[in-house]
């Protein structure tokens, strides 16, 4: 039986192509406009778009190798087209879905079938919910938790082994962009730092119902294991500088208003926990400066520099005691 993890069904929700249609042509064509929206489940209400292509579903299923001593982690399974697959390959799906009536969809269609001992529902928000340990993760992910929910999967501990992950084209290729792409950003860089990623398919807007307003892609995320012995706040906090501005020389972002003021008020915090002697007269933007020229990325640009430079680089202001969370 599903259990719930939360009582609230309320979610921001991305429209469909047909639904942001203008009022007039709803009104001069409600049969047609309806037809464009899932006729039994009001998906749009909670971002979700139903996967309708079985080759597609089939191709999702087949990138995450399955083993059948896996368990499996399915976000978002909808009326279970992806599910059914990974039932046939896994061990054990837990499935976590927002919505109680595709829950119960889904429940229908595994009752009284050898997958429903292989399947439990978890009817709430992703975000929220209690996870089990799972092997592998699979998701047809909702977009408005797209961002929360991959680094939720990067935290989760034991790490999973591989992750199988459905977002909106432009996400998708955000955390696969390299250093000096267009796309290159401070999400890359975060996912980057604890996740090889690679793109494994596009896939059309035409394949789900209703049809969402841009198209889609499927990554393969393999968290780093053991992951790296770094601090996320302090590595995101360093992106947030470098990142505000990513065309801007890295010195010109350390200078902008407010950092310098930040970092020294983050160094004396420091001082006072580690019982450091705290310098008379310490001018924090000679310090930062000094670290700039020394390591020589002063003048480089966080659009050109990869994680291994942001690690250099968080590491020397380390040494002098500058922290950026």
């Amino acid at each position: 039986m599903p259990r719930a993890t939360s009582d609230k069904f309320s979610r921001a929700h991305q429209p469909s192509a047909k639904a942001s249609a203008s009022k007039d042509a709803k009104s001069s064509s409600s049969s047609s406009s309806s037809a464009g929206r899932n006729p039994i489940f009001k998906t749009e209400q909670f971002g979700q778009h139903i996967l309708k292509n079985p080759l597609v579903a089939q191709g999702i299923v087949d990138k995450a190798n399955l083993r059948p001593t896996d368990q499996v982690l399915e976000v978002g399974p909808g009326t279970g087209n992806l599910t059914m697959r990974i039932l046939e390959k896994a061990k054990h799906v837990t499935a976590v879905e927002f919505d109680p009536r595709m829950a119960a969809e889904l429940t229908k269609r595994v009752q009284g079938k050898p997958e429903q001992r292989k399947l439990e529902i978890i009817i709430g928000d992703f975000v929220k919910a209690d996870l089990p340990y799972f092997d592998v993760c699979i998701s047809n992910t909702p977009y408005q938790i797209s961002s929360p929910l991959i680094f939720r999967l990067l935290s989760h501990r034991p790490l999973p082994r591989v992750c199988i992950l459905m977002f909106q084209r432009e996400f998708a290729l955000r955390l696969v962009a390299r250093p000096g792409t267009e796309l290159w950003s401070r999400l890359s860089a975060n996912v980057q730092l604890y996740a090889k990623v690679d793109h494994v398919m596009n896939v059309g807007k035409n394949n789900f119902r209703p049809a969402p307003m841009v198209e889609s892609s499927v990554v393969r995320v393999v968290p780093k294991d053991p992951p790296p012995p770094v601090k996320f706040e302090e590595f995101d906090g360093l992106g947030r500088i470098l990142f505000s501005r990513r065309n801007k020389t890295v010195h010109g972002n350390f200078m902008a208003k407010g950092v310098i003021d930040m970092l020294e008020k983050n160094w004396r915090t420091w001082c006072a926990e580690t019982n450091q002697m705290v310098e008379d007269n310490v001018v924090m933007k000679t310090k930062i400066e000094q670290v700039l020229t020394d390591t020589g990325y002063g003048e480089n640009r966080a659009a050109k520099m990869d994680v291994d430079d942001l690690l250099k680089l968080l590491s020397a202001f380390h040494e002098i005691g500058v922290h950026f969370a």
